[in-house]
């Protein structure tokens, strides 16, 4: 009795996956007519606004019991193959494969777009700028370990748009290729892991060598090929490269998470939750900073970061780098930019775009 129920049930599986695959294919017709209304247009063929809009709506309509992530999940995937129909995605990242900036370009652009792996932060920018890559992944802050200036420097002399803003959770372990802590005697990672579990490291392994290498992903390759070496890497890059896990989630904050940027040739438009970033250098007069933050706070802007760098060029001169809540296409954004344009060397707008879905987790978690 108990088989039939559950023959009955698989058939009706069977029945919704059908119905299921229909659907698909009927979206995925819609979707190549999108793409030929498009065609002549200076419309984008990826739009983040429209993405983060549908993830929304499904949400809120989701009475459950399958899970609003799981269905991202699912959405982001079905969104990513229909890209490709389109026009098929070239996206550039800070590489090799199995880092965590290939992690958040999976996490933006879901499987179907093609990712290419670069070796540094430049080549990314030069990789668009060039129109070999539509879009480029790189990172720029961590909750733990702070910004990445080399991500910041680049927009200096760069005329690409922040596009969209990617907030990965971040989660390091030590893995090696027999799980053996005894027979480690050299642990190796990307600089910020192993900033970023300081603390256990001290705690568990004081005595062992610490070695900086290029990337999480090539600290894993180092462990793969020698039993002696633990590489601090991410779970993805221990099934890669058949690494067993020595010890899970050794980061000092447990709470940790690393912002990244998706940046291409043209701002989107509007989603209703967005943000501004803008890079300027004010000149150096009495009272300056107070007329650099004035223009936001008397227009009740919301600064959501303020950073600033040491100018090459110039000693003791500093360029500060700007996010606030708003788009640039808001009336009350643009005029307090334009105020702000008054006391500044130069100020340039890096781009408006929809917050990151996640940030607020990540805002909640880092703040208690």
């Amino acid at each position: 009795m108990a088989d039939d129920r559950l023959k009955a049930l698989r058939e009706q599986i069977d029945l919704i996956d059908n119905q299921i695959l229909a659907l698909l294919n009927q979206r995925a017709g819609v979707v190549l007519s999108v793409g030929k209304a498009k065609e002549g247009s200076e419309q984008s063929f990826y739009v983040p606004s429209r993405e983060k809009a549908i993830y929304q709506r499904l949400n809120d309509l989701n009475p459950g019991p399958f899970p609003n992530d799981a269905v991202v999940k699912v959405f982001r995937e079905i969104i990513s193959a229909s890209l490709n129909m389109e026009k098929p995605m070239q996206v550039a990242f800070l590489g090799p494969q199995s880092t965590f900036t290939h992690m958040a370009a999976m996490e933006q652009f879901g499987l179907s777009a093609q990712l290419v792996p670069l070796k540094s932060i430049p080549a990314v920018f030069e990789e668009v700028e060039r129109g070999r890559a539509h879009y480029g992944v790189v990172p720029v802050e961590n909750s733990t370990e702070g910004v990445v200036n080399h991500t910041l420097d680049m927009f200096i002399a760069s005329e690409l748009q922040v596009i969209a803003e990617i907030m990965l959770e971040i989660s390091h372990n030590l893995l090696s290729k027999t799980g053996n802590i005894e027979q480690i005697s050299k642990i190796v990672s990307h600089p910020q892991p192993l900033a970023q579990c300081r603390h256990w490291l001290e705690t568990n392994m004081s005595e062992t060598p610490l070695l900086d290498v290029a990337s999480t992903a090539a600290a894993a390759q180092m462990a793969a090929e020698d039993e002696s070496v633990a590489a601090i890497a991410s779970h993805a890059a221990a099934v890669q490269y058949n690494l067993q896990v020595v010890k899970a989630k050794i980061e000092d904050n447990p709470h940790n998470f690393t912002r990244f940027l998706v940046i291409g040739r043209k701002t989107p438009e509007k989603s209703g939750a967005d943000k501004t970033s803008i890079m300027f250098s004010v000149k150096d007069e009495a009272g300056i900073l107070y007329r650099m933050l004035e223009p936001f706070s008397k227009r009740q802007i919301n600064l959501a970061k303020i950073e600033s760098r040491p100018m090459k060029q110039k000693a003791w001169e500093y360029i500060f780098f700007l996010d606030l809540v708003g788009h640039i296409e808001d009336d009350k954004i643009r005029a307090a930019i334009e105020e702000l344009r008054q006391h500044c060397h130069f100020l340039k707008v890096l781009g408006s775009y929809p917050i990151a879905r996640n940030e607020n987790i990540a805002e909640e978690k880092s703040h208690g």
